[in-house]
């Protein structure tokens, strides 16, 4: 479990790659970085979450740590200077990143995500799947720029994951025949 864990603490890294990422090439000065990392995107991630909770009791405590949130959004220098149709591209840049985090999180909190299923199971999924998800994510996730971090962590280029599996099976067997259908064509 320990392991699965580190996964996930790596995709967490790996999405906050990401937005480093976006803002360096972006060419943001670090104070606009900051403002962007420490209190658009957690704005952006708290609304989100309230929109896609349906239970009142979780919408209830996800609206008190918003609140907070807005009012140190709205209090920011950085907030105040934008003129409001940058600030819409920032909000919109900020949302895309917050559904993000919320995919790359799901394999672990969401309705069929590794909790849910052990609590659901009681007991761990089973060990070989573990290395069946690290494929797929290494080898067949890919950015928007079509690269998989296998191939960014490596420097080349791989194969398609599927392409590759694909290749490997023999032609699929004719599905056999039914004693119905054999005695009709007699």
């Amino acid at each position: 479990m320990v392991k699965f864990f580190n996964s996930f603490s790596a995709l967490v890294d790996f999405w906050w790659q990401m937005v480093r990422q976006d803002l360096t090439q972006l060419v943001m000065t670090p104070r606009w970085g900051q403002w962007a990392q420490e209190v658009l995107l957690p704005l952006m991630y708290w609304q989100e979450q309230l929109c896609r909770t349906r239970h009142p009791g979780q919408k209830d405590q996800i609206a008190l740590v918003l609140q907070p949130v807005e009012e140190a959004f709205e209090r920011h220098p950085g907030t105040r200077q934008l003129q409001p149709e940058l600030l819409a591209d920032w909000k919109a840049w900020a949302a895309d990143h917050a559904k993000a985090f919320q995919r790359a999180s799901s394999a672990v909190e969401g309705r069929n995500g590794y909790l849910s299923q052990m609590q659901h199971n009681h007991r761990g999924l089973p060990a070989r799947r573990y290395p069946v998800w690290t494929a797929l994510h290494n080898f067949d996730c890919r950015a928007a720029d079509g690269t998989t971090p296998a191939s960014r962590f490596f420097r080349r280029s791989f194969p398609d994951l599927f392409e590759s599996v694909l290749s490997k099976i023999d032609e699929l067997p004719m599905p056999r025949q039914r004693r119905q259908t054999l005695a009709a064509s007699h």
